[in-house]
């Protein structure tokens, strides 16, 4: 309910806040909120040729192409001037995202295409898993601490290993095979959810956890970071890992106080510290490395325990291929099966990501979010708030929303201010340390056709404040 509302409110209060804006004048066309794309330029008015100064008028009239570039600034806010049959059309400015139609292509053929490749692919793997016996020992061996977690699941349930997956894959920055192995793991607590149109506890613990963004090793930031010119480029690890683990912490310790989960357990403490060390540890072992040792550590680790990950599931289940024969089925007919389900699981959630994503497309070009985070920014800048900080806070805003939106900010923020500056450092924890929420909302709960999101969304949210908040401290602390 509170997702489905909130969606309404972005959409209608999006194309209201369009419709204004054109009547009102402060928008000449609306066309690029609909056909628009990425990067291109916006149309803000429309003159005879005898309206605009002599001076571009005659440097229009002796240019072949009949086009003007007026550089107004330092900045890259160029005014273009084109002719086109008398008429010169005044372009200023570029989009910052895709318009409505052209996300709804985007979303198909850059989203959602990958998206179903990964799955087919390791969902093929997790059949593999499953058959050979793999995830129910992976299960077993974790279960004490699960149960404490998750007290709705039952002992041994195959849930628990693919959440394991997912938790290990988001940890590495194994982004390709965390969301097949989190959609499976979906799936599997849908088996054992009541009501099946209503989140479960279950699934409320898991998405809120899978989204607090736990990362060891954030191996596309550390990329854009080198891009840019950093001195250092994973000198952000240790306060990303800070970040993203407090924001761990408190999305358990809230949704677990809304579930009564006790604390005290034993194991659950054994699991927690056991999770602590290991983080402790290989950040020591990083920290002592030289700066190449470190970029090629982190370059390596995560495609390693990939490859790993997959050579022992196929070696696994060739040494268990009498398994196989059991179940009347051979290794590859067994991940054939699992990619098709795979396929299947990715239609499925198309319909959902294609309303969020269009709702989103909308918020941003419809100039709403630019107003909330001009506003928030000048309300902080009036705080005394490091200008530094502030010049962030874009990326922090948008991250719920859309990664690909955040990035964008990212590594303009970047280029801007510099790689190594407190501001391009901030806003790389931002980057690394969270969730898209709504895309995640969208795409998870979608895949099981779950309408009640409970209190899923709001708890999502305020641990995405609690990341921001966070990366703040630690970057100040850090740099």
């Amino acid at each position: 309910m509170v997702l489905s509302r909130f969606w309404l409110v972005i959409f209608i209060s999006s194309i209201l806040f369009v419709v204004i804006s054109l009547f009102s004048g402060s928008n000449y066309t609306v066309d690029y909120v609909l056909n628009g794309e990425k990067g291109d330029p916006i149309l803000i008015s429309e003159k005879y040729i005898d309206q605009v100064p002599a001076f571009i008028r005659d440097s229009i009239e002796l240019k072949e192409d009949k086009t003007m570039i007026v550089n107004r600034d330092l900045s890259n806010n160029d005014t273009t001037y084109v002719n086109k049959n008398k008429a010169v059309q005044i372009y200023s400015g570029v989009q910052k995202s895709d318009g409505l139609l052209a996300t709804c292509k985007s979303s198909l053929v850059d989203i959602i295409i990958p998206l179903i490749a990964y799955l087919a692919f390791f969902c093929g793997l997790m059949e593999l898993l499953i058959i050979s016996g793999v995830s129910g020992k992976l299960a077993k061996v974790l279960s004490p601490v699960f149960v404490k977690v998750f007290p709705s699941i039952p002992e041994n349930h195959p849930s628990i290993s693919y959440m394991t997956l997912n938790f290990a894959a988001n940890f590495l920055g194994l982004d390709s095979a965390a969301t097949p192995f989190g959609l499976k793991a979906m799936q599997s607590l849908q088996e054992i959810n009541a009501d099946k149109d209503k989140a479960s506890d279950a699934q409320i613990m898991f998405m809120c956890l899978h989204a607090s963004g736990l990362t060891l090793i954030a191996t596309s930031i550390i990329g854009y970071r080198a891009a840019a010119g950093s001195s250092n480029p994973a000198d952000v690890m240790l306060p990303c890992i800070i970040t993203s683990f407090i924001g761990t912490i408190a999305a358990f310790i809230i949704v677990g106080i809304k579930q009564k989960i006790n604390f005290k357990s034993a194991s659950l403490a054994i699991g927690l510290m056991t999770l602590i060390g290991a983080i402790i540890g290989l950040l020591m072992y990083v920290n002592h490395l030289d700066l190449i040792g470190k970029n090629y550590f982190t370059s390596n680790l995560s495609g390693l325990i990939l490859l790993a990950i997959i050579g022992f599931t196929l070696i696994y289940a060739f040494r268990k291929e009498k398994l196989f024969t059991e179940a009347k089925t051979t290794v590859f007919e067994a991940f054939v099966e699992g990619a098709n389900n795979g396929i299947k699981t990715g239609v499925t959630i198309f319909p959902y990501v294609l309303a969020m994503l269009a709702a989103i497309s909308l918020f941003r070009n419809s100039g709403l979010f630019d107003i909330i985070s001009n506003g928030l920014a000048f309300v902080f800048s009036n705080f005394g708030i490091n200008k530094q900080i502030v010049d962030a806070i874009p990326v922090a805003l948008l991250r719920p929303f859309s990664s690909a939106g955040s990035r964008g900010f990212l590594i303009d923020s970047m280029n801007t201010f510099g790689a190594d500056s407190l501001t391009g450092r901030l806003s790389s924890i931002f980057q690394c340390s969270a969730e898209s929420t709504f895309y995640v909302i969208a795409v998870y709960f979608g895949s099981v056709n779950i309408k009640n999101t409970r209190y899923a969304l709001t708890t999502m949210l305020l641990v995405d404040l609690i990341c921001v908040i966070t990366a703040i401290f630690v970057a100040l602390w850090f740099f």
